[in-house]
């Protein structure tokens, strides 16, 4: 019987180039002081006990960055794997159900705005809000009774942090 996820950690892709005329969006990488600053913003979770046992990431190249960098600041050599229900347009369904599929208590899912946003809503249980999170924020949500089943936002915290 596959274990129940008891932590499921939703992130918003870090700092991007920005889109524009013959930009492809499907390319568009991490800034490098985008990149400098969630790398720091991970060290520090991390120092508070924040850690996955698996990273799901959308396709796009913005999103796989991100996932290596928690990977990579976490050093606990964490598998990521590109799951295309985190694309732009997340279905949220078919994200549970792989999850669950998965057998692993600690899941990153690393996406887009406002996806992410409306996944973190419908994880704790509210099929009509979404809740705001800006470029690199990370929201953590404890699932007693595992994904699928309304869960509690245990926090969200964001790069902000690092300047106060």
């Amino acid at each position: 019987m596959p274990a129940l996820t008891t932590h499921l950690t939703i992130i918003r892709h870090a700092w991007a180039e920005d889109p524009g005329p013959g930009v492809d969006d499907f390319q568009r990488r991490l800034t490098k002081p985008g990149r400098k600053r969630f790398e720091k913003f991970v060290r520090r979770l991390g120092k508070v006990g924040m850690g996955f046992d698996l990273i799901a990431t959308s396709p796009l190249i913005r999103c796989r960055e991100t996932a290596e960098i928690l990977a990579t600041e976490l050093d606990e050599g964490t598998p990521i794997v590109v799951v295309d229900a985190l694309a732009p347009g997340s279905d949220w369904q078919t994200l549970v159900e792989w999850t669950i599929s998965q057998d692993a208590a600690r899941v990153a899912w690393v996406g887009h705005a406002p996806c992410v946003g409306r996944l973190a809503a419908l994880t704790i249980g509210d099929g009509i809000a979404a809740i705001r999170m800006s470029k690199g924020a990370v929201a953590s949500i404890r699932l007693d009774d595992g994904i699928g089943h309304p869960g509690e936002l245990e926090w969200l915290a964001t790069a902000a942090i690092l300047e106060s």
